[in-house]
């Protein structure tokens, strides 16, 4: 995979096979609703004092920009758990210095409400959070196109999903990794924190590439014979066997690593049967690869050849990113939806384990670019 071909932006595959569905979707404060859900209960007793904010068009930054004003507490004296979307309504925990509770005491503002107060031992950081759950409304969708939506749905959750990044990881277009590229070939930058988000975007489109060339070796295994099978990844008659004998779509490889789902230690693949059974029980995952040092390494055979084929031009730069697996496959939780024919609207409500995307699910349900 050549990480420098000029202007061409990379589609991952959708797992779903069916047409483009016509609905119309604004990410406004109505139409697209996010809330977090705690990783763990606030105790009560501490330091640190925990709000729980509801903001309206902002980022969290411009949140913590509006609260640090207030109160004059240090933006690097915040915690949070995640990064929410500007556009929309979203719902989350922030955790300041509890001796400035007092600062806050007539706070008002049109765009960010504090909802409720918790005195914590801990900072929240990066990742101290369960997931987010989603409210999505869709306009202008017609009976045939509602009916569409709902089969797309209800596959989606009987099969899960694969987790790719979501367009916020990429820029406006789409092409912040190039930027992450330079900076590992030596380009000097003195914002830390945006040289560590774009080699991230690098990390996160390399994921992207590798787990597409998975989920084009799902859908080969199931439309491919043995031979076939054979011939397009020089693989052996017993692996194409292996592949065309697992009835879920997604495809598990021996020698590659795995998770517990949704969190949990890696280990390699090393008796695929049983791993399948696990996996078809969502008790594990497949894991891929965010290239860096300290990421736990494929062994051998396909899922290896894979990765060389798709982290080829990247290894050089192994040593200068940390590095790590997330889970390929994800599901939905606590899905519904409903229809109301009168106002054209379809709404979609689901639960995604943290690092997953809304925006992914819903690009996979309508199988078109949202934003283009």
């Amino acid at each position: 995979m050549n990480l420098t071909e000029e202007n061409i932006i990379f589609k991952p595959l959708y797992s779903l096979k069916h047409t483009p569905i016509n609905a119309y979707f604004s990410k406004n404060s109505d139409d697209f609703v996010v809330r977090e859900k705690a990783l763990y209960e606030f105790s009560g007793k501490g330091e640190h004092l925990i709000l729980h904010i509801n903001k309206k068009d902002l980022s969290t930054n411009e949140a913590l920009r509006i609260l640090s004003e207030i109160s004059g507490v240090k933006i690097r004296d915040f915690g949070y758990a995640g990064l929410k979307d500007k556009q929309g309504l979203t719902f989350q925990y922030i955790s300041m210095p509890k001796k400035f509770e007092h600062t806050l005491a007539n706070f008002s503002h049109p765009k960010l409400k504090i909802l409720e107060t918790f005195t914590h031992e801990n900072k929240l950081r990066i990742g101290h959070l369960k997931g987010n759950s989603f409210f999505i409304r869709l306009k202008k969708v017609l009976p045939s196109d509602a009916l569409k939506l709902e089969q797309a749905i209800i596959n989606l959750d009987k099969q899960g999903f694969a987790n790719y990044f979501g367009y916020q990881r990429f820029g406006k277009f789409g092409d912040n990794y190039k930027e992450g590229l330079e900076i590992l070939r030596g380009k000097k930058m003195k914002n830390v924190k945006m040289k560590e988000f774009l080699i991230s975007a690098f990390q996160s489109e390399l994921f992207n590439r590798y787990l597409s060339k998975r989920v084009e070796l799902s859908h080969f295994s199931k439309e491919f014979s043995e031979k076939e099978l054979m011939q397009i990844y020089h693989i052996s008659k017993e692996e194409a066997k292996s592949l065309k004998r697992q009835d879920h779509f997604f495809k598990l490889l021996k020698g590659e690593v795995l998770g517990h789902y949704p969190f949990g230690k890696c280990f390699l693949c090393e008796d695929l049967e049983s791993e399948i059974k696990r996996f078809k029980i969502r008790d594990i995952s497949a894991m891929g690869l965010l290239i860096g040092a300290e990421a736990y390494e494929a062994k051998e055979g396909l899922a290896l050849n894979l990765e060389n084929e798709i982290f080829k031009d990247a290894w050089e730069f192994k040593t200068k990113m940390q590095g790590s697996r997330r889970f390929m496959w994800g599901y939905l939780e606590d899905v519904k939806w409903r229809y109301d024919e009168q106002k054209a609207h379809f709404c979609i409500e689901f639960f995604l384990q943290k690092g997953s995307y809304a925006t992914v699910i819903l690009e996979e349900i309508l199988h078109k670019n949202l934003f283009e």
